[in-house]
């Protein structure tokens, strides 16, 4: 299954499996009840502490495989998984320490923290799946958890509705995938994604229309996870009815996993097929982050604000996914977005759970003078805010400066590209018109009551780490940006020389930021075309037909 039995993903389904099945287990024979909040949340706590742990020891001590994309196994032990890895469990971290706060006094913890940690679970698994397969089996694993999350607040009848709404598109969403991974299977004879790819660059002419539709039922499906327009309809709704604390899950968590499951299958899948979707997806990333942003700019309530905040992320991420084969920077811009975004969407949410717990409420109107009454939730959100603004010297200003960056240096080779990096400016400065707005709310506007709030405790650590490591890493950004180059993924199997021969299409592409050059085989014209790709200084030549 692994090339090593011990390997990071088996260690954290290990750790988070155990823990999460003996969490309702320990629930069950204890005799007493209504003081077991603080119980669960700090096993649960330390169990992700020390998966991430664990996960960060390996990756600093050389025990991963440089990132791939191709493995015969169906998990990859490779620094690609590891990133997301990291990513991913920070923000269940970040959950989990503040539902401290958030769920005491509620029923069912046992169950609630179970769920967080066997979700997480799912989410880590797409990042090392090189298989469909597993890939689909930890899609569910990570969606299952989340429709009872989601619904948590099962006397609440938006709660209710909200998670009706994902239950039934996320249905959809992996019926689609199942589609998808049947028609792949169905043309290529395995489930296996470099197998399933090597396979597809050489389909019979009569079969590349099913091989279309199973890369564009692929988009499909990953985009309702991703948040992509016009994949969204469900994404403000469930934000907003789901405990906010979970609100967070969903935007940080797994809509990452979802760009994790697409950047392992998609791009490759359109290589492969020698398809140039790149224009399709620039302009899907451009209506993404303009509807998000002017959908955030009407409304009144602070989760639906950060759904839709949460969508315009999702565009400015997917500008180096469509960018990718025309520079080496792409990739590694969304890679170094979705690390920071996991950490400065989590305290946005947190920030706003943390005022829903001492004032009971969500709406706009409320955050009035609360720099006052709140000062660290104050501090940390109106951060939060400014880094998901591009504000500098914050974090989040670095990874669309790479973004934008990349884009603009795409332009000799596509006359769009730059066109792209404008449009993200243009809606970064878009989205300061609703951050602005919850800030002045905060410091320039009192309420009618303005004495002091007592904080959750729980939360105001969890958003103390949050600003730190969004000022920190804004300030010195060299070591999450150079992770997150080294966690671009190349072609390639294990490391080893097998080699990928995939149809050339009439321009350069590079994938990565290295020296490997492969040249691929073309198709359109008898000269040979140059893929720029992996992690070493080896010449791959392969004629030209």
């Amino acid at each position: 299954m692994v090339d090593n039995i011990i390997s990071t993903p088996l260690i954290v389904t290990l750790i988070l499996g155990v823990v999460g099945l003996a969490i309702p287990v320990i629930d069950a024979f204890k005799k007493e009840r209504g003081s077991n909040n603080r119980l669960y949340s700090g096993i649960a706590f330390s169990a992700l502490i020390l998966t991430i742990g664990i996960v960060i020891f390996r990756i600093l001590t050389g025990e991963v495989m440089p990132a791939v994309l191709f493995s015969k196994g169906v998990l990859s032990d490779d620094l690609f998984g590891s990133f997301f890895a990291v990513s991913l469990l920070i923000v269940s971290i970040m959950v989990t320490a503040s539902s401290w706060n958030y769920m005491k006094g509620r029923i069912n913890p046992a169950a609630y923290y179970s769920l967080i940690l066997l979700s997480s679970i799912g989410m880590v698994l797409i990042a090392y799946s090189t298989d469909l397969v597993m890939l689909l089996v930890a899609w569910e694993l990570m969606s299952i958890p989340t429709y009872a999350l989601a619904a948590f607040s099962k006397r609440d009848p938006i709660s209710n509705e909200a998670a009706i709404k994902y239950f039934m598109f996320g249905a959809l969403s992996s019926a689609i995938l199942v589609f998808a991974i049947g028609l792949v299977y169905g043309l290529t004879g395995t489930t296996n994604i470099g197998d399933s790819i090597h396979a597809m660059a050489n389909l019979q002419k009569g079969l590349v229309p099913i091989g279309l539709l199973a890369i564009a039922l692929f988009i499909a499906g990953f985009g309702f996870k991703m948040g992509l327009v016009p994949f969204h309809m469900w994404l403000p709704d469930a934000y907003e009815g789901a405990p906010t604390t979970i609100g967070a899950l969903l935007a940080a968590g797994t809509k990452k996993a979802g760009f994790a499951a697409a950047l392992r299958v998609i791009v490759l899948g359109m290589f492969a097929l020698n398809l140039d979707w790149t224009v399709t997806l620039a302009i899907v990333a451009v209506f993404t982050m303009t509807l998000g942003n002017l959908g955030a700019l009407i409304q009144k309530s602070i989760p639906r604000i950060l759904a839709y905040s949460s969508i315009a992320q999702a565009g400015y991420i997917m500008i180096g996914i469509a960018i990718a084969p025309y520079s080496s920077q792409a990739l590694t811009g969304s890679l170094f977005h979705i690390l920071n975004h996991a950490v400065m969407k989590s305290a946005g949410f947190i920030a706003a759970a943390a005022v829903a717990t001492a004032l009971a409420s969500y709406s706009l109107e409320r955050y009035r003078g609360l720099g006052r009454r709140m000062p660290i939730t104050a501090i940390a959100f109106t951060i939060s805010l400014l880094a998901l603004a591009g504000v500098p010297p914050l974090n989040g200003f670095w990874s669309k400066l790479v973004l934008f960056g990349a884009a603009i240096n795409s332009g000799p080779l596509v006359s769009w590209g730059p066109y792209l990096a404008i449009a993200g400016v243009l809606n970064s400065a878009l989205s300061l018109g609703y951050y602005a707005w919850i800030i002045r709310k905060m410091y320039m506007e009192e309420a009618p009551d303005m004495s002091k709030v007592k904080e959750p405790r729980a939360m105001v650590a969890v958003l103390t780490f949050a600003m730190i490591f969004i000022v920190g890493f804004g300030v010195w950004h060299a070591p999450i940006l150079e992770f997150a180059s080294k966690a671009v993924p190349h072609f390639g199997n294990n490391g080893n020389n097998n080699n990928l021969v995939v149809p050339a299409s009439t321009s350069s592409r590079h994938f990565g930021n290295n020296d490997n050059n492969i040249i691929v085989q073309a198709t359109t014209t008898p000269l040979s075309r140059q893929l720029v790709d992996g992690n070493n200084n080896n010449n791959l030549v392969i004629p030209a037909t």
